[in-house]
């Protein structure tokens, strides 16, 4: 674990200084991803995967189980997040999903929706792909919990030009012990990924994008990124670690 948290500090030390050159020239930058990726590698997950990102604009509406999620999504597509905040109690992640745009939910804050989706419209607006994962929280991995849609007001009705596509996050018979489940603390859930000698194996399924008659509104939207992950997952039963 010591030699994978030095690793992330240089790596971390890199993306600020590289971060602040491509800053300052005005020119398109890639630290972000290039660090997320980095710490999923360094955390020793591989990425798998099935399927492509659509092209152009994009909404991925995945399931949710670890922090892992975001690094590996980010390697894989370059996309920023809609995350809870509970991430945010980890500073090294704060900072990086701030520098990716992040917008942080208050999963128990309905008093500041209206301003988590003004923050998700901006972002729409400047990113290419962003992630919302619509469980509001994280599960075990092994079943989905109920998708809300009220964060997908931002797009109802839908946005010209934008794709919506279900991901699966599918970390195979390993996805109990990779949860980040109930009240554990952030950090906790980051040390003790950092902690396992096995790699973390995660394919990323891009499913097929949502249809004209699932985009009627956010809540056809929700249902049917539901039931795509849910036909996915039934298609690939669960093995035993």
């Amino acid at each position: 674990m010591i030699a994978r948290l030095i690793a992330m500090a240089g790596l971390l030390a890199a993306a600020v200084i590289g971060f602040h050159v491509w800053k300052w020239i005005g020119a398109r930058n890639p630290w972000p991803r290039r660090f997320l990726a980095g710490i999923a590698g360094i955390a020793g997950v591989r990425i798998r995967t099935t399927g492509s990102a659509a092209p152009g604009r994009l909404l991925i509406l995945a399931n949710h189980v670890s922090w892992i999620d975001i690094p590996a999504l980010a390697a894989a597509t370059g996309t920023a997040f809609v995350a809870h905040d509970g991430l945010a109690g980890v500073p090294l992640f704060k900072w990086l999903c701030e520098m990716n745009d992040t917008v942080f939910v208050a999963r128990h804050d309905r008093a500041s929706i209206a301003a988590q989706i003004e923050a998700l419209r901006t972002a729409l607006s400047e990113k290419s792909a962003i992630t919302v994962f619509p469980e509001g929280t994280t599960s075990d991995g092994t079943e989905l919990l109920p998708f809300k849609s009220s964060l997908l007001a931002a797009i109802d009705p839908l946005v010209q030009g934008i794709t919506v596509q279900p991901v699966w996050l599918d970390y195979g018979p390993q996805a109990p012990a990779i949860a980040w489940v109930d009240e554990e603390p952030g950090v906790s859930s980051f040390l003790a990924i950092l902690s396992r000698a096995e790699p973390v194996e995660l394919t990323i399924h891009f499913l097929e994008p949502l249809t004209a008659p699932e985009l009627v509104n956010r809540k056809t939207m929700a249902a049917a990124a539901r039931e795509a992950i849910a036909a996915a997952m039934a298609a690939v039963p669960l093995q035993k670690p």
